[in-house]
């Protein structure tokens, strides 16, 4: 019997058969290959999320990558049988952001797979088919399922528009830290440099592309043009900051404690820092994130470190929020 992860309120889950639900008009059915759990997972099945960013009962899973099976009404006949990844955000298309091509301020309000709407965790998941980027032939479907993470950090790096012969610095060492590493290096830097709380992180941040690795508790130069910010905490935002030029580029996609007090607004102002921020991926980071990993820039798969089957859900959010520095990503395969 194939079967689906369900979270029925905080700190309940368990599993449940799952039967496919054929796409309707302009959708597409996908059989799941594999799902990364992330420390947003955790916050579901805690009950950490803000109110009206998740809801009960849920599939998880926003992370994911598969093949399409089936399409519905309306939908090219072509993308059955094409290996996929899929935008989250459930944007309405009509809105005026999402006619910009923000899709994820879209004014309809929050909706996303695996949080509001039911997610991968399951052998198969149904949504609007124009949320699929088709992958290149013969991509690695366990990598693929890295790519959303991935492509949250594209956008951070189209906005940092880091430009060849700059020197840059990421500030995280986890997937999203190895990824926005290997995003900039792709740009040709002068210089790039990891600075995290984990040595241990040094020889893949190399591996990776990065010429420099900084503890957060050592020197840290204060000359750089663009700074991706990966950590989520106020104390790697300031740090963040201090590591920057005069008119220097920061985008911030960690999201910090309720109440951290972080970024010093008379220093912003002082020294013209430029500071964006970055919550999810539109489409346009989505489309750069598949090209990069089709063009074999972008290598996921050095991240996972644990792979599981889906009934053993439990014990993956126990690796996830274990804090073990051997724990990396965490895939589980329905």
């Amino acid at each position: 019997m194939s079967t689906a992860v369900v979270v029925e309120a905080p700190g309940r889950h368990r599993l449940v058969a799952h039967e496919p639900r054929d796409p309707g008009p302009g959708e597409a059915l996908v059989r799941v290959h594999s799902v990364g759990v992330c420390g947003s997972d955790r916050e579901v099945y805690q009950g950490n999320r803000p109110e009206g960013y998740v809801r009960y009962p849920l599939i998880p899973g926003h992370e994911w990558s598969g093949t399409v099976e089936r399409v519905g009404a309306g939908v090219p006949e072509s993308l059955t049988g094409r290996n996929v990844v899929g935008e989250g955000f459930r944007n309405c298309q009509v809105c005026d952001r999402c006619h910009a091509g923000e899709t994820t301020l879209c004014t309809a309000g929050y909706a996303e797979t695996g949080f509001t709407e039911p997610g991968a965790m399951a052998p198969t998941l149904t949504l609007p088919a124009r949320l699929l980027h088709p992958l290149p032939d013969g991509a690695d479907l366990t990598a693929a399922a890295l790519l959303e993470p991935a492509a949250c950090i594209a956008a951070a790096a189209l906005k940092a528009n880091a430009r060849p012969g700059e020197r840059v610095a990421v500030v995280g060492t986890g997937t999203l830290g190895m990824f926005a590493v290997q995003f900039l290096a792709a740009g040709s830097p002068a210089e790039l440099l990891v600075v995290g709380s984990r040595p241990d992180r040094e020889a893949l941040s190399r591996q990776f592309g990065a010429t420099g690795f900084r503890t957060k508790d050592q020197e840290l130069p204060g000359d750089f043009d663009v700074v991706i910010e990966t950590a989520g905490s106020a104390d790697a935002a300031r740090t963040s900051a201090a590591l920057l030029r005069r008119g220097g580029r920061l985008v911030l996609t960690g999201i910090p404690a309720p109440g951290a007090t972080g970024l010093d607004p008379t220093d912003l102002v002082v020294r013209q820092l430029e500071v964006h921020t970055v919550f999810g991926a539109p489409p346009d980071a989505w489309a750069h994130t598949v090209r990069v990993f089709g063009a074999g820039l972008l290598d996921p798969l050095p991240m996972v470190t644990h792979e599981l089957q889906l009934a053993e859900f439990s014990r993956a959010l126990e690796l996830v929020g274990s804090g073990d520095p051997k724990v990396g990503k965490v895939l589980l395969h329905p």
